[in-house]
């Protein structure tokens, strides 16, 4: 993998749409490596590759579901989410939010072509941010 001018790794996978992936979010870093990318990595069982732009109700959602994005976790490096914030959701999370209706809505540049295997382009697109 190149390294950008910046530092940051550059990266070969391609979005939704099939462009280049965009970065989902540098502050807070996220991603499973923290690049702020989304990447489709085999060694990622939770496969963090739905970039979305998190909402109150999501949120609340997830931590009923025993997963605290809310709260921050100094010793891991995590600072607590809120609402407005982007992050790298674990496409099973994502899948499961959607069926609740309260998934939060996605970043089509910054998210994954590998969550198409998934999650129709169509359903995407009618969740995105970029409307």
């Amino acid at each position: 993998m190149a390294r950008m001018g910046n530092g940051t790794p550059e990266t070969d996978e391609r979005n939704v749409r099939g462009d280049p992936l965009e970065p989902c979010s540098r502050d807070p870093e996220t991603g499973y490596l923290r690049d702020g990318h989304c990447r489709h990595l085999p060694r990622d069982p939770g496969r963090h590759e739905v970039c979305a732009e998190l909402t109150d109700e999501f949120l609340q959602y997830s931590k009923r579901q025993g997963n605290d994005l809310i709260t921050p976790r100094p010793e891991f490096g995590f600072p607590g989410l809120s609402a407005g914030d982007r992050w790298c959701l674990c496409l099973p999370r994502w899948l499961e939010a959607h069926e609740a209706d309260c998934a939060p809505p996605v970043v089509l540049a910054a998210t994954n072509e590998a969550v198409l295997e998934r999650v129709p382009l169509s359903t995407l697109e009618a969740n995105a941010v970029e409307k």
